[in-house]
């Protein structure tokens, strides 16, 4: 088995000057030096506190540079980092650390409160208490086990919409391998900077971009809740050349007059990832003239997969597959469908997840023959340019016919008096399952369940049209700011 190398190590010799993570709230700077030191230094904190090889570290905290501190010290170690939702509650956090058993919660001081209602199964830690005293230590622990690429390195809790939250374990070898496939795909290098406002106990907010322009020597700034007046500003500030949000981060950003005038000199493209993003966002940068692309990924694969050349852009295209994954589309009996034919998306390679926490019954579910079945339906073009086309799951089957919401979101979404909408399918006696379709209007727009209907039926046969409509204030979102159609349901469920 291969020999996993500390890395950080190595590229704290190779560029120990440059600027590795910036705290945007403090604008703290942390050089590659500093960085692996504190590392080190929180490593042997762990060692002292009876962590060792395999145990998990659980972290609860707002984005902050001191979560990659902990990440690298677990990788020192041969430890696990197990980053928590920290908008979850104190039950619900409590029945993740009953699951994942860890030796050390390391918090910090804002979640006090949430951190006293847990069941006291591990030691807790106030990062804010402890934070001077670990930096202050002469002794630091570089690499102290010995490491295969196989070893888990981080667990990330999937969010749980359609269950108990599973833990995937994600192996040395994958995260290396992501970030690896990252830098090669998307011509990343050290003079790179990207924002990271999604939370880093997400894959996105981790190994989107934050881990792949760290090994690469760039510059990742840390910031908090995202704010569109902010961002704009943190952006320009810092040169960010490439900088992953999700759409609905996306849509208050284009609400908002700075950002449509500001032009982002430094910026190379802008990435959509977490839900799939409305054609407007497309248009809106063309105007703007900056390049824009759709991504997809999960947190059981990387989670980038594809790669789009900005200037061949599709609309709806999540682009090829990148250079070190592959890609199939498969039917019901297992086969490869043909270019324009919907199928589920497999994915293989060394960025796969090594599996998820004491569930071998839901790993093998998803993990066969070295491919990882995502759920999710897709097709390609003659170019085997990819369309992600929804969730399996998802797909509607109303009077035997297949429905895809995506499409029809992305349409609705296109009309100029929609902020959002999300369409799912509800049970019905007749037809199995009915279309419907909960929107939100803008300010100061009016549209009523016969002008979305005569929309519709501009672009979809009859069959596809929504057959019922619901008009409320504000789409409700999971924590990563994805479209909670779990809710929707149980919201519209009988009506």
């Amino acid at each position: 088995m291969e020999r996993v190398t500390d890395w950080l190590q190595k590229r704290s010799m190779i560029s120990p000057d440059q600027v590795a993570l910036i705290n945007a709230p403090t604008k703290e700077k942390i050089d590659y030096r500093t960085l692996d030191e504190r590392a080190s230094k929180w490593a042997q904190y762990m060692c002292g506190n009876g962590i060792a090889k395999g145990d998990r570290v659980v972290f609860i905290s707002t984005n902050h540079p001191v979560c990659f501190e902990l990440l690298f010290a677990c990788g020192k170690l041969g430890a696990v980092f197990v980053p928590l939702n920290w908008r979850l509650s104190a039950s619900e956090i409590g029945s993740i650390i009953a699951n994942c058993t860890p030796g050390l919660i390391l918090y910090n001081k804002d979640f006090q409160s949430l951190v006293t209602e847990l069941p006291n199964h591990a030691q807790q830690v106030c990062i804010d208490v402890v934070t001077s005293i670990v930096y202050s230590q002469k002794q630091a622990i570089t690499q102290s086990a010995a490491l295969t690429g196989s070893d888990p390195w981080v667990m990330i809790y999937t969010g749980g919409t359609t269950g108990f939250p599973k833990g995937v374990v994600l192996s040395h070898r994958s995260v290396i391998a992501n970030a690896l496939n990252t830098v090669v795909s998307w011509n990343l290098t050290d003079e790179d900077c990207t924002l990271t406002y999604l939370p880093t106990f997400h894959t996105g907010g981790l190994n989107a971009l934050s881990i792949p322009l760290l090994m690469v020597g760039g510059k990742v700034v840390i910031a908090e809740r995202f704010e569109p007046d902010e961002a704009i500003h943190v952006l320009n500030e810092y040169g960010c050349s490439i900088v992953l949000l999700v759409p609905t981060m996306y849509h208050l950003l284009m609400e908002n007059e700075d950002f449509k005038h500001t032009p982002f000199p430094k910026m190379k493209v802008f990435l959509s990832g977490g839900a799939p993003c409305p054609g407007k966002v497309y248009e809106f940068f063309k105007e703007k003239k900056i390049p824009f692309k759709e991504g997809y990924g999960l947190t059981e694969a990387g989670p980038n997969n594809f790669y789009i050349d900005p200037s061949r852009m599709k609309k709806g295209s999540v682009g090829k597959a990148m250079m070190l994954n592959q890609v199939k589309v498969i039917d019901e009996a297992g086969n490869p469908v043909a270019q324009g034919e919907v199928g589920e998306l497999l994915l293989g390679g060394d960025h796969l997840f090594k599996g998820y926490w004491n569930n071998p019954g839901e790993t093998e579910k998803v993990l066969k023959d070295g491919w990882l079945h995502t759920g999710d339906l897709a097709k390609y073009d003659d170019d085997e340019d990819y369309y992600i086309v929804g969730r399996k799951k998802d797909m509607i089957i109303s009077g035997g016919e297949n429905i895809y919401p995506q499409e029809i979101e992305h349409w609705l979404c296109e009309h100029p008096a929609i902020l959002e909408c999300a369409v799912i399918g509800l049970p019905h006696e007749k037809w199995g399952e009915v279309v419907t379709a909960i929107i939100s209007i803008r300010n100061g727009a009016s549209m009523s369940a016969e002008d979305v209907r005569t929309y519709c039926l501009q672009k979809f046969g009859k069959f596809k049209i929504p057959k019922d409509y619901h008009f409320i204030p504000e789409i409700p979102k999971t924590d990563v700011g994805k479209v909670n159609k779990k809710a929707l349901a149980k919201l519209f469920q009988g009506q």
